[in-house]
């Protein structure tokens, strides 16, 4: 992801709709027969990184929301996002 962003949420939007996109693809892959290894490793980036992308959106909201400038929210790191608890 771009490391500038703008004050509205639609670039991670678009972004995160990019990634579904790509994930309903590479999930597709795997129905239809053998996953290539590279398309699971694909997979698994996606699927960090909209970890990350819905962290940033609500890190944004939430800055938002409290009067501050949502643009000081930052991309966590994977090990970060990927031990959220649920």
């Amino acid at each position: 992801m771009d490391t500038k962003r703008p004050s509205t949420d639609q670039p991670v939007l678009a972004h995160i709709q990019d990634l579904v996109q790509e994930e309903h693809r590479l999930f597709e892959k795997g129905e239809h027969g053998t996953v290539a290894e590279k398309d699971r490793h694909r997979l698994t980036q996606v699927q960090v990184e909209l970890d990350q992308c819905w962290d940033l959106l609500r890190q944004r909201r939430a800055l938002r929301d409290a009067g501050q400038d949502p643009n000081q929210a930052q991309v966590r790191p994977a090990r970060v996002v990927e031990n959220y608890e649920q």
